[in-house]
């Protein structure tokens, strides 16, 4: 298998933490962003990462590549968890793998049954 892909559930992430991110969602995913991109410049993550935007948060962020090599914004057309599962879905058929970053039950339960490997938001919280 070639080199997998970290796909995080942003609102997930975001919400793990309670420190005011519901006042501001844009902010918020834009904060996080910024983050994952430090931890990828400085090499606690490895490339590539996906990071799916739902709802008020897409507002953080454009779809596309991120500020650093490697980094995706993907913006959810309907909920956030049918795209990380399509997103996971085509990287297991690509045969390129995917690690999704979640504590959602039911998304866990849809990603693993598609391939995919699950990360608690906390090991990436730890990465950044």
């Amino acid at each position: 298998m070639a080199h997998v892909t970290l796909v995080i559930d942003a609102a997930n992430v975001v919400g793990s933490r309670p420190d005011g991110w519901w006042r501001d969602r844009p902010g918020a995913a834009a904060r996080l962003l910024s983050q994952v991109a430090t931890a990828l410049r400085a090499g606690a993550l490895d490339a590539p990462v996906v990071v799916v935007l739902e709802g008020a948060a897409r507002a953080g962020a454009p779809a596309g590549p991120g500020e650093v090599a490697g980094l995706t914004v993907t913006h959810a057309e309907r909920d956030g968890d049918s795209a990380i599962l399509s997103e996971a879905e085509a990287l297991v058929r690509a045969g390129t793998g995917a690690e999704v970053v979640t504590a959602d039950r039911g998304l866990r339960e849809r990603v693993t049954l598609a391939g995919a490997t699950v990360l608690p938001p906390r090991w990436l919280l730890d990465r950044l």
